[in-house]
């Protein structure tokens, strides 16, 4: 289902996790905030933020209800839950924010944006943080990859430039 985590949450102390929405921007509880548990009781969570201008403060995370926003069905789905996820990992759209110590970059073929590498790379807080393994179609590893273009995209622009000079 879209928009709500797994219906089984399993946590423990010291598990690091990623809100799912927004409960208190002014406090930092923010959708992609990373937070550590310090505490779980059974309808509240405490978790301390791990990033951001909020850093060490501990907060409550209660459970919530949540619905889904992009359905076909004529009911309403609803599930109360906590809004969190386990963070082993995030995408390249969730880390845009974030500061990271360490950095380990996937790229299991060729990249379609180099805006996604760029926001990936630029997590990183130092250099000796940043890991990047790079498959090639072999199934080996390498060091070089290659940035995808399209260069249909480009077909019409010239047509359009040489109207322009000409008027």
């Amino acid at each position: 289902m879209p928009c709500i985590p797994k219906h089984e949450f399993n946590t423990k102390v010291g598990v690091v996790v990623m809100l799912m929405r927004n409960l208190n921007q002014i406090m930092g509880l923010c959708n992609g905030t990373r937070t550590i548990v310090t505490s779980c009781k059974k309808n509240s969570i405490e978790c301390e933020i791990l990033c951001g201008s909020h850093v060490g403060s501990k907060h409550l995370i209660p459970r919530t209800e949540m619905i889904p926003t992009n359905t076909s069905w004529s009911f309403e789905f609803k599930r109360i839950q906590f809004p969190l996820q386990i963070c082993y990992a995030m995408t390249i759209n969730k880390s845009q924010g974030q500061s990271l110590g360490t950095d380990g970059l996937y790229l299991p073929r060729a990249v379609f944006s180099h805006g996604h590498v760029y926001v990936a790379i630029s997590r990183v807080t130092r250099p000796e943080g940043l890991h990047i393994l790079i498959d090639s179609d072999d199934g080996t590893t390498t060091n070089i990859v290659s940035n995808v273009v399209y260069e249909e995209v480009f077909y019409n622009l010239l047509s359009i430039n040489d109207e322009n000079v000409s008027d």
